[in-house]
């Protein structure tokens, strides 16, 4: 799947971004575009069209055998048994100390077939852990290397995805997903993504995923659909308040702390997994900081990294921010003490020396029309 490029790998669609005259950066250890007409352009075409991005650097990890269901429920937060074939999860591989190691999306393929989608800079290390956390009666593999991954996103996704399948659409449910052609190709079509609109995530093999690409635009050109980068892509997830694994969540802030104490499940059903003790006690007794959403009341964008300050105290530092194309303001998310965390608080952000009026709002920032 991927071609090493000095420590750079490449995605199988690397050669179709050169030929659009995508900018490319590095990110993950991948060389990746990072925007083609340009980072609003591109952002306000998903919002309002669709736009296609190349997500091929993901990893996916598959777990099988008799043992895999019970494996995966002591491994990750939310509740795998409540899953269905077909369906997605969104979910977690917490750490004993209740953080998260990665955030994932774990598909069931069957009652012993579970394929786990990981974030590119962590296959390895999610491997491992996996591993470390001894499997028994179930296999884990890493299939990276088998799919490339292209995510059709925008209120325009379905009918333009609909003329290149045989699939109904209109019949696959959010977080749910099929097998079928796609312009051709074999593949499996998810109703997930990670810009807040409707769309699709295509699997798909690693010599079919240029054609598909190619198709995809080919379809959507009259309806304004566009080859969207890594910088549209950030800015439309932090519009929808998606949390970024390595910014906003890491090993050193629990789940709960960040706002995803709604995939940890405490179900008896589930039963003990690594990290629920810290977890429950957090879910049920609250969590000492909290990740919040702010905005910016004077003028200034804060970036990732800026520090924050409460009351004139130092709190922290923000963890994404940027300007929003589609609300027109500036936003981001940063922790904050539990008890300062409340909508309304005001707070500072240094922006290069000079201390910047926030104020904590409601997230998500956007949210699609129904």
């Amino acid at each position: 799947m991927e071609t090493a490029v000095g420590t750079l790998r490449k995605t199988p669609l690397n050669p179709v971004h050169r030929e659009l005259g995508a900018k490319m950066v590095a990110f993950g250890g991948w060389e990746m575009p990072v925007e083609y007409s340009g980072l609003i352009s591109e952002h306000m075409a998903v919002r309002t069209a669709a736009g296609v991005f190349d997500v091929s650097h993901m990893g996916e990890l598959e777990v099988e055998g008799p043992g895999a269901l019970a494996f995966l429920q002591r491994v990750t937060s939310n509740d795998v048994g409540k899953l269905q074939d077909g369906q997605a999860q969104y979910s977690a591989l917490p750490l004993p100390n209740g953080a998260p190691a990665d955030d994932v999306i774990v598909y069931r393929r069957g009652p012993e077939r579970f394929l786990v989608v990981v974030n590119a800079a962590n296959i390895e290390k999610d491997l491992r852990w996996l591993e470390e956390q001894s499997p028994s009666r179930c296999t884990v593999r890493n299939r990276s290397d088998d799919y490339a991954l292209i995510a059709l996103q925008g209120p325009r996704a379905q009918p333009v995805l609909q003329g290149l399948t045989g699939l109904d659409l209109s019949s696959l449910r959010y977080y749910h997903f099929a097998e079928g052609d796609v312009a051709g190709h074999s593949a499996t079509v998810s109703r997930t993504g990670y810009t807040g609109e409707d769309g699709f995530e295509i699997f798909v093999a690693p010599d079919g995923a240029p054609d598909v690409w190619r198709k995809l635009l080919e379809a959507g050109k009259d309806s304004g659909v566009v080859p969207a980068g890594l910088g549209a892509r950030d800015t439309l997830r932090l519009e929808a308040k998606m949390c970024l694994y390595g910014n906003d969540m890491d090993e050193a802030a629990t789940l709960v702390e960040a706002g995803l104490g709604w995939i940890v499940s405490l179900d008896e059903s589930k039963g003990d997994f690594v990290g629920r003790g810290v977890l429950e006690s957090q879910k049920k007794g609250g969590a000492p900081r909290k990740l919040v959403g702010f905005e910016m009341v004077d003028r200034g964008i804060a970036r990732h990294g800026y520090p924050v300050y409460v009351s004139d105290g130092p709190a922290g530092t923000v963890t994404s921010g940027s300007y929003a194309p589609f609300l027109q303001k500036s936003i981001g998310l940063c922790y904050l003490p539990a008890a300062r965390a409340a909508v309304g608080t005001p707070f500072h952000v240094d922006i290069r020396g000079r201390k910047v009026a926030a104020r904590v709002v409601p997230t998500p920032f956007y949210k699609r029309p129904q």
